[in-house]
């Protein structure tokens, strides 16, 4: 089995290498860059399992390479930051991203989070069941979603969403289940992230009479009989 091949995207040698040497100890394979630019060619030129994120670069920072990342690429990506504040955590998930360390960090936690988000990702790659279901049809391996017949772009986040609502339709889910299934972290912030991705979600998807939200515990998917 080749190894877990890991893109870390960071403008700090000194952080790059010492990423690099915790993930090689333990059984990764490590390839860097110093810049978004950098990042976005060997990611057309090689295929990689994850990237490893930092926010504070000069001229792109992470968020922005996140968001481009995101245009082209479905790469599982952590966020590695000293910015530990709420509102950075929620912009970084919401723009992409599947995780988030503030540093400082153990190896240990490190190694635990990849392999926890690669668990969670590795389903949608390998599943080509298609799910028809009301008006909305789930291409599951393509990660499209159309809505009698027209086309939805949907995020990666709001496309993991939907699915783990449709999968689990006639249950009552609660903002803390569907944060831990779909962001796969230890969040101990505001659960608002997940009401800002069903609202998005409703609006693109006109699914209003498919989501619905189950007072005092969190959403529900559901087609009613008509």
């Amino acid at each position: 089995m080749n190894p877990i091949h890991v893109l870390i995207i960071d403008d700090e040698e000194d952080m790059r290498n010492l990423v690099q040497m915790y993930l090689e100890n333990s059984g990764f394979k490590c390839t860097h860059a110093a810049s978004g630019t950098d990042a976005y060619e060997k990611l057309k030129e090689h295929v990689f399992d994850l990237v490893i994120l930092d926010i504070m670069m000069p001229y792109e920072d992470g968020f922005a390479v996140c968001a481009k990342i995101r245009s082209f690429s479905q790469v599982p990506i952590i966020f590695l930051s000293a910015k530990g504040e709420e509102w950075d955590k929620v912009r970084g998930l919401q723009l992409g991203g599947d995780d988030y360390i503030v540093k400082p960090f153990s190896p240990g936690e490190l190694v635990a989070r990849i392999h926890a988000v690669l668990r969670r990702t590795s389903h949608m790659k390998n599943d080509e069941e298609t799910i028809e279901i009301g008006k909305i049809v789930i291409d599951k391996k393509g990660r499209k979603v159309s809505v009698e017949g027209n086309s939805v772009p949907l995020t990666l986040k709001e496309f993991e969403l939907l699915v783990f609502l449709v999968e689990h339709q006639g249950q009552a889910l609660s903002r803390e289940q569907l944060l831990e299934y779909v962001w796969g972290m230890d969040y101990h912030g505001s659960l608002r992230t997940v009401d800002t991705h069903i609202k998005t979600l409703r609006m693109k998807m006109g699914a209003g009479d498919y989501i619905q939200t189950i007072w005092g515990v969190g959403y529900k998917f559901e087609v009613l009989a008509t």
